[in-house]
């Protein structure tokens, strides 16, 4: 598989910045230091994410399945363009061989693969239509898709994806998403975390927390299990009347 950003946003830090200078009456970011930036940037971690949005990334993701791209397009706040198999004929793709599969398994993978293959160059030879004959291909089929997304979606998406709950395709193609970002934007390192490095809360703690049945995730902690804690608060927040902070801009941030 490969991962490579096709297009960004330009001056995306600067932006950024620019985003709350304009909620705040901050200052321009062009008259700001490089330390100046990173205070403030640190500032808006802190506050909400919606001048994330104004960051995209453009990714073009090759050699991964059309399985892996069927959760991917589940993101529904990207945009995406994908290879078709409709119109083209698909006689010489690949198909992406599972990692956990050795032995007999593979064996019988290879072999079910080959006898599509077959049977596809075989309709194709008997007249049938591409967009038909297509259908006794596997799902696990080479392709080759872009996708849009923000920086904001990137990071939300980041907490699930990242994480052991989810098919390695899908963690491995991640990962080489954040890298590209990383690499043009270093400081979204602590946007594009798995959820419990980035929350202190595991995404999915049915599967994580440890029981006689099953040793857990690798990454569960004790401490994670706020369950009482979180009940107990509940009770307290919804037995006290509606109340409200008082907000006043200075300096480009509200304190």
């Amino acid at each position: 598989m490969q991962v490579r950003i096709l297009a960004s946003t330009p001056n995306a830090l600067d932006i950024l910045l620019g985003t709350k200078s304009a909620r705040m009456r901050g200052a321009d970011p062009a008259t700001m230091t490089e330390a100046e930036k990173q205070d403030h940037y640190r500032y808006m971690l802190d506050t909400i994410k919606s001048p994330f949005e104004f960051v995209d990334y453009i990714f073009e993701i090759s050699g991964v399945s059309k399985n892996f791209t069927h959760q991917l397009v589940r993101t529904r706040t990207g945009a995406y363009q994908q290879e078709t198999s409709r119109a083209l004929d698909m006689s010489d793709c690949e198909t992406i061989t599972p990692e956990g599969l050795e032995g007999r398994a593979l064996e019988l993978f290879l072999d079910g693969v080959a006898d599509a293959n077959c049977n596809y160059a075989n309709l194709i030879a008997a007249g049938a239509q591409l967009q038909d004959a297509r259908a006794i291909l596997p799902s696990n089929m080479a392709t080759k898709i872009q996708a849009k997304f923000n920086l904001r979606t990137l990071s939300e998406t980041a907490k699930n994806r990242l994480c052991t709950r989810t098919a390695g395709e899908y963690q491995n193609v991640f990962r080489l998403m954040r890298a590209a970002v990383l690499e043009l934007h270093p400081w979204a390192d602590s946007l594009l975390q798995v959820a419990c490095v980035a929350t202190g809360q595991c995404a999915f703690p049915r599967h994580a927390m440890p029981t006689e049945d099953k040793p857990g995730c690798t990454f569960w902690r004790p401490w994670m299990d706020l369950r009482d804690e979180k009940d107990e608060l509940r009770k307290v927040f919804w037995a006290t009347d509606l109340t409200t902070n008082n907000p006043i801009a200075n300096n480009g941030k509200s304190i």
